[in-house]
């Protein structure tokens, strides 16, 4: 029985140690600097997104264009 309650009391010290970190980790992430360098997480990643969009699209375009015979550019001595 006594060994019982000491496998209880381990557990409600490592479960009370557990949410002390995460209740410490989320005020962290509420405080202006935290969110601050989550929102520019965020805007670093959608920035990198949409640069490799760009460049994916662009690319696809060169191989559609060649595909077609239209990456020909036009001669300006020819008007």
């Amino acid at each position: 029985m006594k060994k019982l309650f000491w496998v209880g009391i381990g557990i409600g010290i490592g479960v009370g140690v557990l949410t002390a970190r995460k209740l410490g980790q989320a005020r962290d992430l509420a405080s202006s600097d935290g969110l601050n360098r989550t929102v520019g997480r965020i805007s670093d990643s959608l920035q990198e997104l949409a640069e490799a969009f760009r460049t994916g699209m662009n690319e696809r375009e060169t191989e559609l264009r060649q595909a077609l015979g239209l990456d020909e550019t036009p001669d300006p001595s020819h008007h």
